[in-house]
């Protein structure tokens, strides 16, 4: 076993060699299919980014009446936590909070805050902000559950119906984007398979007479396949080589436009976080495509 496999890499590497054109083209081939795996990978990863970045910004917020002391706010907060396990994230915003942040966002705007003082006191409402893990019928249960819960003669208000018509767009466009997104990519991976393959076939195609050579003085389908097989894990780790190398450049030099374009998405970072991730997805891509094509277009021959 050891000797049939010591002569099978010798005729891979044989044959490698002496198809250096082809076997140039078909690792060039993987590399353009690999970076455009591990692009569709960085792109549906921002578009998650994205995604979560916008629906953290959506929430909903009850508005406690004027004179609602704090503990009993907080005691709320505790309350709904422990009766809605959805919720992401929930804040406690006090009258002075909300009038600081008021002034901070419209100092600027010389008639509100003549406006303001004209009103004298804090108009402002203490409140709870609240943000949900998904969907906006998670917002509608929150909003009933805080009308209709033993605390509601301490609330004013819920915002929810005036937010209703906003959050079922936002969902509905990242839900669409999200969907856009894996049906692009997987009609990419399958054009790219399918150009790998027909690479790869050409590469076979110039060793069809070596191929009937060996079925004829009785070589087994093993035997016959192992040496295309092996070129196939060859094409694949070159290929991996160059791609691993180029992604981490790109991440790299992309990484500073795309924190302007994307906020607080670090994409080098990204990739240095997950860089396992994407030693297996292009070595696994790379060798996987190599092989089974490899696998494929052999047992076609051997067939004939």
């Amino acid at each position: 076993m050891p000797t049939n496999l010591k002569r099978i890499t010798n005729f891979a590497v044989k044959d490698f060699s002496r198809n250096k054109g082809i076997s140039i083209a078909a690792i060039f081939v993987l590399i353009i299919t690999i970076l455009l795996v591990t692009g569709l990978f960085f792109f549906q990863n921002m578009v998650g980014y994205l995604t979560t970045q916008i629906q953290d910004k959506i929430d909903i917020t009850a508005y406690f009446k004027d004179g609602t002391q704090e503990q009993d706010i907080l005691n709320v907060r505790d309350q709904i936590v422990k009766l809605a396990p959805n919720i992401k994230n929930i804040d406690y915003v006090s009258k002075d909070q909300a009038l600081a942040t008021f002034n901070t966002i419209h100092q600027s705007d010389s008639t509100l805050s003549q406006a303001l003082q004209e009103v004298g006191a804090n108009p402002f409402l203490p409140s709870l902000n609240i943000t949900t893990n998904g969907e906006p019928a998670q917002y509608a249960q929150i909003a009933s559950l805080l009308q209709t819960s033993d605390f509601s003669n301490l609330i004013d208000t819920v915002d929810f119906s005036q937010k209703k018509d906003i959050i079922e767009k936002v969902y509905s466009i990242t839900s669409k984007i999200n969907t856009v997104g894996l049906i692009l990519g997987i009609i990419l991976a399958l054009v790219a398979i399918l150009v790998v393959y027909n690479t790869i076939k050409l590469a076979i195609e110039n060793s069809r007479d070596e191929i009937s050579t060996m079925r004829i003085v009785g070589a087994s389908d093993w035997f016959i396949r192992g040496p295309f097989i092996i070129q196939g894990v060859i094409y694949g780790f070159i290929a991996f080589l160059f791609c691993i190398f180029i992604s981490a450049i790109t991440a790299f030099l992309l990484s500073p436009q795309m924190a302007i374009i994307l906020p607080g998405f670090d994409m080098f970072g990204y990739f240095l976080n997950n860089l396992w991730i994407f030693i297996l997805l292009q070595l696994g891509f790379g060798i996987g495509v190599g092989v089974i094509s490899s696998f494929i277009v052999v047992k076609k021959h051997l067939q004939v």
